[in-house]
């Protein structure tokens, strides 16, 4: 089995990381049935077993997700080379033990608490980071990787993002962007020398020790959520939620990330637009 080679050869060539997802799964399954298998001569209880090992521990949505890679390669198989071979992975045990696993709904923070944390904050380092995530959509990493030639103006650049794109903007407010441009003066911080020299452990407890200030229990992940989700009921089009805010590759990934709305704000938003 060689997935790369065969996946470039549909008309419309995936994404790369398409191609690396399922390299991966299919890389595993060789490894476990071994490099001289015939795709014709593997059964259920096989793929059943190299499943088993391939996504022990897993989350159930990933599992779910290398069951999809190898069902989407045996049906690529049959549909674009031979007609006669049955899918090993179309058995009713299988799509129910590697059904999708329930979509999360996130507790999304309401701005009121947000802006209460952040201006509690004293420390100018840790403010500052919770900002870039809650005004910037930032990841932690992200924003760990910050040196001042990354900070222009009221764009920060990101190089490598997680998108796999050469290089992200990120729009700030003014006001972080002149605070930022403050600190990095006041602490003489080079060029080369990232902004915040701390370990991702050390950021996630600032964002910790936030939440605790506010009664809350605050991840970093929910600052981001919040960026977005706040943008998104502002009347903010979803388009620049996602390539703006987000910098996501497309529109299904940033769903995922907006709250749930509940029945009180569902009315609130009626009789805001009809009452």
């Amino acid at each position: 089995m060689q997935p790369t080679s065969i996946l470039s050869t549909t008309k419309q060539i995936p994404e790369k990381n398409t191609i690396e997802s399922y390299s991966a799964t299919l890389s595993k399954l060789r490894d476990h049935l071994g490099n001289s298998r015939q795709l014709d001569g593997i059964s259920s209880d096989e793929i059943l077993s190299s499943l088993s090992k391939i996504t022990g521990g897993a989350k159930q949505q990933t599992k779910h997700g290398r069951y999809s890679h190898l069902k989407a390669f045996f049906n690529f198989i049959r549909i674009n080379f031979d007609p006669t071979l049955q899918n090993p992975c179309d058995k009713p045990m299988l799509r129910k033990l590697y059904r999708p696993g329930k979509p999360n709904h996130w507790n999304i923070v309401e701005k009121e608490t947000i802006d209460e944390i952040i201006s509690r904050t004293t420390k100018v380092r840790n403010r500052l980071i919770l900002e870039l995530m809650a005004r910037g959509g930032m990841r932690i990493g992200q924003i760990l990787k910050l040196t001042p030639e990354n900070v222009i103006d009221q764009k920060l650049i990101l190089h490598a993002p997680k998108s796999e794109n050469e290089a992200e903007i990120v729009f700030i407010p003014r006001r972080i962007s002149d605070r930022l441009h403050k600190y990095i003066q006041d602490k003489g911080i080079k060029s080369n020398v990232r902004v915040f020299p701390i370990t991702y452990a050390a950021a996630r407890l600032v964002v910790e020790k936030a939440g605790k200030l506010a009664g809350i229990e605050l991840r970093p992940h929910d600052l981001r959520r919040h960026a977005a989700t706040y943008a998104s009921r502002s009347g903010v089009p979803i388009e620049i939620v996602s390539k703006v805010i987000l910098r996501h590759a497309n529109l299904s990934t940033t769903q995922r990330y907006l709250g749930k709305i509940s029945d009180t704000e569902a009315t609130r938003w009626i009789e805001n637009l009809y009452g």
